[in-house]
Order: structure tokens, then sequence, then C-alpha cells
């Protein structure tokens, strides 16, 4: 059923005339009549009768009117839920425990009228949340591409903010009782991240901090999940993980995990935020002034080479 014809014959039913509906429409009187004939040929009903003030519903344009009107709403609402511009903000994030979204939430806390819509794009390769940005499908990706050079004309990477990294153990592991921990401190421990993805970004994160501070960082098996990393952390006497400090991870209180800030220097992920290069989402505007007040690392800060090759982050 022709959506623009429902549409024509609602406001028709409303106002009593086909030229005052063609001229609200934007369409000639003769396009609205024809869209209500087809309409009526594919009911096989009369919907309205000639009257010398215009037009008026039969009875069977009466028993489709409420029922046309919810046609022509949903699809103004489904239209409204795609369109940039119109649509509620849409932003891709890591994970929805992850720092992009909770700094995401503390933005709509500050903004609670603020229409947003956070995605999470199912890749690890950031040259899909690229094409997402080129294509309109997200407004803005919280993901990196380490080689700004590759980006297409359409889309541009700004810095988000920096992720100071945590050390996670469970109660037996040796470095538990530690308030502190310098990079030098973690040699010889072994570093369980699984499933470190070829081409994304944090792989080339890992592989050099791994190299910088000569560190055993282990990618081994697939990843399970959040829940069965914390598990084996909980278990074991041996192995640790790295977290951003803002990501939001729970355990059961018998878990007795320790999160534990490692400085001297701070190693930080550096966080970037895809967007298009020209005419971003206006909902947009409030986001990147909230990344901008975020405040910075005052202390001595390791970063991946990449993180050099963009200008500095908002607020730094």
């Amino acid at each position: 059923m022709d959506t623009e014809a429902l549409r024509s014959f609602v406001r028709a039913a409303e106002l009593g005339q086909f030229q005052h509906t063609a001229d609200e429409l934007g369409v000639t009187q003769q396009a609205v009549s024809k869209r209500i004939a087809a309409l009526e040929r594919e009911l096989g009903v009369r919907l309205f009768s000639r009257t010398p003030r215009g037009v008026e519903l039969s009875l069977d344009g009466q028993a489709l009117l409420p029922h046309a009107r919810g046609i022509v709403a949903g699809a103004e609402r489904a239209v409204t839920a795609v369109r940039p511009g119109s649509r509620a903000l849409r932003i891709d994030v890591l994970g929805l425990r992850s720092a992009q979204a909770v700094v995401l939430h503390d933005y709509w806390r500050a903004h609670p009228g603020t229409e947003l819509d956070v995605v999470t794009l199912r890749t690890a390769d950031p040259r899909t949340a690229v094409a997402a940005v080129a294509a309109g499908e997200v407004d803005a990706s919280f993901r990196t591409v380490t080689d700004p050079a590759a980006l297409p004309p359409g889309v541009r990477m700004i810095p988000a903010f920096h992720s100071p990294l945590e050390l996670l153990v469970g109660p037996a592991h040796p470095l538990a009782s530690a308030r502190r921990l310098s990079p030098q401190q973690l040699r010889g421990h072994r570093i369980w991240v699984p499933g470190i993805a070829p081409r994304s970004e944090w792989g080339e994160f890992y592989d050099q901090l791994a190299a910088e501070f000569d560190l055993r960082i282990d990618a081994a098996g697939p990843h399970f999940g959040d829940e069965v990393l914390l598990d084996v952390l909980a278990d074991s006497a041996e192995v640790a993980t790295l977290v951003g400090a803002r990501d939001r991870y729970l355990w059961p209180a018998g878990h007795d995990l320790r999160r534990i800030p490692v400085a001297d220097p701070v190693l930080a992920y550096p966080i970037s935020l895809l967007l298009p290069a020209t005419e971003p989402h206006p909902g947009l505007r409030g986001v990147l002034t909230h990344l901008e007040s975020l405040p910075g690392l005052s202390e001595a800060v390791w970063l991946p080479s990449w993180a050099s090759r963009q200008p500095p982050r908002p607020g730094a």
C-alpha cells in the first residue's frame, strides 16, 4: 500500500479539499486525485463523495481513516529514526561497559534531554567503523585508525580522551597488595588479554606496549567474555590483565579482585572519535564540548606512537 497515497487521503479527509491537500503536500491537485483513485482501486471502495464545498468521507473512508493515520505516523517515525539531523544522535562505542560508554553516560546525565542512541558495531576492524561513519549509518565512532593518512576525505578523526590503564588481579596474585605499580614492576608477570584481534587498534597498542616495557602480553585463546576472564583472575596466583580506569567491571564479592593504578609513567590508551568531515549531526556539538572539558592526565604518560601523529586531545 502506497504510503504517499495514504498521506494524501488523511490530509484530504482532514482538510476537506484536494486543492488544499495538494498545496500542503507540495504536489498538484491532479497528483492527489490520482493517488486517492489508485488507493480506491486497490481497496475496491469509494473513500470520498463530492460536495459543493469539496469532499467528504464515505462510510468506508471513515472506517479507513484511523488506520491510515496510524500507518502514516508510523512511517514518519521510521524516517525520523534513521534520518541524520532529525533522528537521535547515534554513536558507536567499543562496548557498553567501556570508558567511551561511561563518558557518554556522564554527558547524558548532565544533559538528560539529549536524544542519544548508543550502539556497538560488532567489529574489531576500525575500517568498518570508518565506512559506517562515511555512509551515515552512525554519526560518530569511538575508534582509532592508527594511520590517519588512510582516512577517506569524508571522515576526520580527533583525539577524545586518554584512558589510563590499571592492573586487575585476584587476591592470590603476588602484586595484589600493591597500591600503585610502575610498568617495570609488571615485567615477568603474565598479563592475559584474550582475543586480541588482528588489524585492531588495540592489537597494535599492546604490541607497542610489550616492546616498550618488555612485558609479557598473552593473547592466547578465544575471549569467552568478561565473566570468564574475571573468574580466571579470581582463582589465579599468576594471571593478571589490564583494564581502563573508567571501564566498568562487575564481579561477585567473593572474587575480591583488585584494580591497581599503573604510573611512572602512566600507561594510557588514546581514545579517538571518528566523525564526518562536513555537516556532522547537530547533537555532536555538545558531546565535543563535553570531551574538551575532561581533565587531562597530570603525570608523565606513555602513549603509543600513533598518538603523536594526531593533534593534542581536546582540553589537553
